[in-house]
């Protein structure tokens, strides 16, 4: 079986190296992929134009017809939403992700609000805005702490939680009038500010059957103690313990449940996964803060390195419409923390060599297999993996064994490439113990202006400590 995975972050690369486990499996191309994933074992890098989100998706296609490839696998947002699973389907081509106008969830906060009010969702009173004036107005009667909101897709940094009507205001112009988002922020969504412990649940669905992934729980803001500008993530942690099974029920009955069923009815089936970010009161009530039609990044990583099941299988049922109601998890925790690159979340830096790496990111260049010293399955060892997002070797080569550009370091250097540039991710038998085995080889990881926050899972950790 080939597999082809479009994207570049640390989700791809997690994604990537669940598939590779399975012995089904012979060719991962992952497009475009980054260091870490060109040098998983049966995983190549492939250059694929219009992969990135352009509507015209004829060169995944192309590529698809061309090497065989039995499914796709869509990791980021942008191609969902401008079709890529449409174009697939049309070619005859086995795709997971959802169609374009599901994917509308995600790319655009007004349709998921009015989604939300039309099949009863809980969600956060909103309005939407595309004047300044009329959103200042707005802002000015309702008062602060209140959110607001980029239209459309802006990597996860299109949300800023104002503390006051001063910062709303700012956040207003730069949207609106100063246009920081481009054609996401040519609309704002202005909603009450909810309060609460947040979750993300993440489900796989089959146009009629869901099967709930691990939950988990995403750390969005740049620095300590939650603090700072909202960011795509700074790590997360699987499970959440503020999703009890009282809360999980609801979140079923009352977001996940009601999405399928209308998706359904109006004639649009949801496949793929499914990702409400949610927020818990006190009373275990649950509020959609966001709807994701993808996996979410960071969550993955720890979420699928606790996964048994083989996540080939799991798609493979999906797109039968055959999905299981569970899958097999390994009953210890994981935890991530991302290492992100000088300046983010406001601007990233490229090119800064990266020392410090495990040894499990060296291909053995005769069986084209990584080593994976510090993977283990004894239950009484921590785990670890280094998931690649932002990175690129520092003198790369070009190759033409396949029918596209095949990116292959020519040296072991290793260079940031972007925001988020690492998730180390660790699994113990604690949350804590997790999360100060993952703080060791971060610690030993290094590159100029690298960032990282060091108390992510704080809200389980202090939970184990009661």
């Amino acid at each position: 079986m080939n597999i082809l995975v479009i994207g570049s972050g640390g989700r791809e690369h997690a994604l990537a190296w669940q598939c590779a486990k399975d012995d089904k499996v012979q060719h991962i191309y992952v497009a475009p992929g980054n260091a870490g994933t060109a040098l998983e074992p049966k995983c190549q890098n492939v250059i694929l134009d219009n992969v990135s989100g352009a509507s015209e998706h004829s060169a995944v296609i192309e590529f698809c017809q061309s090497n065989a490839i039995d499914i796709v696998i869509v990791g980021p947002e942008a191609p969902l939403v401008t079709g890529i699973i449409d174009a697939c389907r049309e070619a005859g081509i086995q795709a997971w992700g959802p169609t374009a106008y599901c994917a509308q969830l995600e790319g655009s906060k007004t349709f998921a609000k009015e989604f939300m009010a039309q099949n009863k969702i809980p969600t956060a009173a909103y309005q939407g805005f595309t004047e300044v004036s009329n959103a200042k107005a707005y802002v000015d009667k309702q008062g602060a702490p209140i959110v607001i909101k980029a239209d459309g897709l802006a990597a996860g940094k299109g949300v800023i939680v104002a503390e006051t009507i001063e910062q709303a205001h700012a956040a207003i112009d730069d949207m609106l009038a100063d246009n920081k988002f481009g054609d996401a922020g040519s609309r704002v969504v202005i909603e009450q500010f909810l309060r609460g412990e947040e979750a993300s649940f993440i489900c796989m669905v089959d146009g009629e059957n869901i099967l709930p992934m691990a939950t988990s729980q995403d750390h969005k803001r740049a620095f300590e103690g939650d603090t700072g500008p909202n960011t795509g993530g700074m790590g997360a942690y699987s499970p959440a313990p503020v999703v009890t099974t009282a809360v999980h029920d609801k979140v079923m009955a009352q977001v996940i449940q009601p999405v399928v069923d209308a998706m359904k009815a109006a004639g649009h089936p949801y496949t793929g996964f499914l990702y409400a970010g949610l927020m818990i009161d006190n009373n275990g009530n649950p509020s959609v803060i966001e709807f994701n039609c993808r996996f979410g990044d960071p969550e993955t990583q720890p979420i699928l390195m606790r996964l048994q099941s083989s996540m080939v299988d799991l798609v493979v049922q999906g797109l039968a419409g055959k999905l299981p109601s569970e899958a097999n998890w390994d009953s210890r925790p994981a935890l991530g923390i991302v290492i992100a690159s000088k300046g983010y979340p406001e601007t990233s830096s490229k090119g800064d060599v990266i020392a410090g790496l495990p040894e499990i990111h060296a291909k053995d260049s005769n069986h084209g297999r990584s080593s994976n010293i510090t993977d283990t399955d004894d239950n009484s060892l921590a785990a670890v993996k280094v998931f690649h997002a932002g990175t690129t070797f520092a003198h790369g080569k070009q190759s033409d064994n396949v029918d596209a550009d095949v990116v292959v370091g020519n040296d072991k250097e290793i260079v940031t490439d972007g925001g988020r540039v690492l998730c180390v991710t660790a699994m113990a038998d604690s949350i804590s113990e997790a999360l100060q085995t993952a703080l060791v080889v971060t610690g030993a990881i290094s590159f100029d202006g690298a960032q990282y926050r060091r108390d992510i899972g704080h809200h389980a950790i202090t939970r184990e400590s009661i």
